[in-house]
C-alpha cells in the first residue's frame, strides 16, 4: 500500500485547531503524509486542497455546530468533482441526533471527544487501504 495522503481541514469560522492538530500528529506517527490546511476554510478551499493534493481520505473538524451545512456543501463539491470515492471523517463536536445526517451524506465516520487516538488512525488506514485496493474488501 502506498502511503496514504490525508487532509486535515478546519472549515467554518471555529478557531481552536488543537484537536485537528493532534489528529494530524497520530496520523504522522501512524505513517501517513498529512497535508494540514490551517484555519477558517470554505467547502470550496477544502475540496480545491484535496484535489490539488491528491489525497486519500479527508478529516474535517468542526466544533462551532456548523457541520449541518458545511459537509453537504463539501459532499456536493467532491462529487463534482469526480472525488466521491474520498472517504471523509469527522470530528468534533457533533450532536448524536445530528450523526445519522451525516452518515447519509456519505461522511465515512464521526469522531467525537474522547475517541481513542488508535481508533481513528486504524480506522482511516482501513479506509484508505479499502479504497487503494477493493478486491481486499
Amino acid at each position: 500500500m502506498k502511503t496514504p495522503r490525508i487532509l486535515i481541514a478546519k472549515p467554518g469560522l471555529d478557531g481552536h485547531d488543537r484537536g485537528a492538530k493532534v489528529i494530524a500528529r497520530a496520523l504522522r506517527d501512524a505513517g501517513m503524509e498529512v497535508i494540514y490546511t490551517g484555519l477558517r476554510q470554505t467547502p470550496e478551499m477544502i475540496v480545491n486542497a484535496a484535489l490539488q493534493e491528491d489525497v486519500d481520505a479527508i478529516g474535517l473538524s468542526i466544533l462551532s455546530g456548523a457541520h449541518p451545512v458545511i459537509l453537504p456543501r463539501i459532499m456536493t463539491l467532491l462529487q463534482e468533482n469526480e472525488m466521491e470515492d474520498v472517504p471523509v471523517f469527522l470530528g468534533g463536536i457533533v450532536p448524536d441526533d445530528d450523526i445519522p445526517g451525516m452518515l447519509d451524506l456519505g461522511v465515512a465516520a464521526v469522531f467525537g471527544p474522547g475517541t481513542k487516538l488508535e481508533t481513528i488512525t486504524d480506522f482511516i488506514l482501513d479506509c484508505v487501504q479499502k479504497a487503494q485496493d477493493p478486491a481486499a474488501s
